[in-house]
């Protein structure tokens, strides 16, 4: 459903938001590891977050990535810098003129289910601690 980049924010988001927890900063290299991604693929990643001002990025010896200050950040906000907001709007069969005036095939049925994933990834903070824990084994 979500492009492989998204799929990485979101773990590099659990990840960072569990090493927050534990008072560090992590930096890209333990991150690619410990999602199982190529360190260049999730360093771009890493990039797009920080420009959507998700992240914080320190250099130097005490440097590393840490989840934006004083924000709640959804998992929509995620899938926003990566995906944009096409999964979340678009027609599902990609048609430009999808509306519930001129529906396609699957229009009213997939409504419902892009209705449940919007409330999904509005109403979940990456700093659930639920959401957390149940992050720790993301490989």
């Amino acid at each position: 459903m979500f492009s492989r980049a998204c799929e990485y924010a979101i773990k590099i988001m659990i990840y960072i938001a569990g090493n927050e927890q534990e008072g560090r900063r992590t930096g890209v290299k333990e991150i690619s590891e410990a999602i199982n991604s190529p360190e260049a693929f999730s360093a771009k990643i890493l990039q797009q977050l920080v420009k959507n001002e998700l992240l914080v990025s320190y250099k130097g010896p005490t440097g590393g990535f840490e989840l934006a200050p004083k924000k709640q950040i959804k998992l929509v906000d995620i899938v926003k810098a990566i995906d944009g907001n096409k999964l979340l709007e678009s027609c599902v069969l990609g048609l430009e003129n999808c509306s519930g005036k001129n529906p396609c095939p699957v229009h009213f049925k997939f409504v419902e289910i892009r209705d449940q994933l919007k409330e999904t990834l509005l109403s979940t903070e990456i700093r659930d601690p639920e959401l957390i824990t149940k992050g720790i084994g993301l490989t």
